[in-house]
């Protein structure tokens, strides 16, 4: 079986939790014996040398409603339904707080029509132009032989906000657990908070920085700043404190030894699908502050510590509740069995076949 990613034409100028999971994926799909070839939107896809596409982001309909068209072949949709929350709700003043009261999907044609003008990508095809973001979306959900959504809740969203006319198969998010190896010999230090990720302003990284600024914590944001967030990375910078520390992206081996000694982690995000980072430093025996907003839920059930991503005191409690406690080895046991890029890849063909052979798909089951 030979399978060509389409994605975003930036995955790797601006890489995301959606670069780790196109590459993870595409790893262990090969390991599998599936042949993948990762490919941009923008470029030119010879459709004849594969069996299937494999789009990424349903926010970007425009593409896919594209090359789906053109390749008639089957296609199936990662569709990574990731959204803002109430970020410009709570963030945003004077021009740019107009778009508070845009609708979602406004705000990604908005965006598509941007992408275009700054020649950042092609113009989005006539009918998608007329047709808009919406409508534009049920279309690719509806004709796609299968969706793979990260998760129930994501799912469950997707067809409450769009359509239930879709053959679905729960695809979850993961990590390689020999990447991340543990030494029980080392002592967490429980002061020690990281936020491992872009620094953007979905992330909340801002409120996060407010909510700790001159504690007892010593907080490390690692990750490089979004290219289009600058305004926003200064911001952070100006409001931190001197118990904050900023590092940009750093090598896996570095890394390690942040998560080795982090006694907490936190994603006090605006919205997450899953938290790729939160995943890896639970295996490295974090306790997990985590966004409420979005599907972390089915992720880190009752073994997360939640906060509410607009309030400050919220995430400091969370923080706080988190450095105090044990580590729950339920949490561990349950990323090591369920999380994983390995079980991702399994799930992710077992879609494959069931798109070429055109089966009727099996009910719905969590992962």
């Amino acid at each position: 079986m030979k399978v060509a990613f389409v994605v975003r034409p930036n995955l790797y100028e601006i890489a995301g939790g959606d670069t780790v999971q196109i590459d993870q994926t595409a790893k262990q799909l090969i390991a599998l014996g599936v042949e993948v070839d990762i490919l941009t939107s923008n470029d030119v896809v010879p459709y004849e040398r594969y069996d299937l596409l494999n789009f990424f982001h349903i926010t970007r309909p425009s593409a896919i409603l594209y090359h789906s068209k053109a390749a008639k072949i089957p296609f199936v949709i990662s569709t990574i339904h990731c959204l803002y929350g109430n970020y410009y709700k709570y963030n945003e003043k004077g021009i740019a707080s107009v778009f508070a009261n845009f609708s979602e999907d406004t705000k990604d044609y908005l965006r598509t029509l941007s992408r275009w003008l700054l020649r950042k990508e092609p113009l989005p095809i006539g009918k998608y132009l007329f047709k808009g973001q919406r409508k534009s979306i049920i279309e690719a959900l509806e004709t796609a032989n299968i969706i793979l959504p990260n998760s129930l809740s994501e799912l469950n969203r997707l067809k409450e906000l769009y359509t239930s006319n879709v053959k679905d198969l729960v695809v979850t998010n993961g990590i390689n657990p020999e990447k991340f190896p543990f030494d029980v010999t080392i002592k967490k230090d429980d002061d020690l908070v990281i936020c491992v990720g872009r620094i953007e302003k979905r992330k909340n990284q801002l409120n996060l920085i407010k909510a700790l600024n001159n504690s007892r914590y010593k907080l490390v944001l690692i990750g490089a700043a979004s290219p289009n967030q600058i305004k926003y990375y200064q911001q952070c910078r100006e409001a931190a404190g001197p118990n904050v520390t900023f590092l940009d992206r750093i090598p896996h081996d570095e890394l390690l030894k942040y998560y080795q000694l982090a006694k907490v982690h936190v994603l006090a995000s605006w919205f997450e699908t899953t938290g790729l980072s939160s995943l890896e430093a639970a295996i490295m025996r974090c306790n997990i502050v985590i966004t409420d907003k979005g599907d972390t839920r089915d992720y880190f059930g009752d073994d997360a510590f939640y906060c509410d991503p607009a309030n400050t005191d919220s995430i400091k409690a969370a923080v706080e509740q988190a450095s105090e406690a044990m580590f729950n080895e339920a949490l561990l046991t349950r990323i090591l069995t369920l999380h994983t890029w390995r079980k991702a890849a399994e799930q992710t063909l077992e879609a494959y076949q069931i798109a070429i052979n055109n089966n009727i798909l099996r009910p719905t089951q969590i992962v």
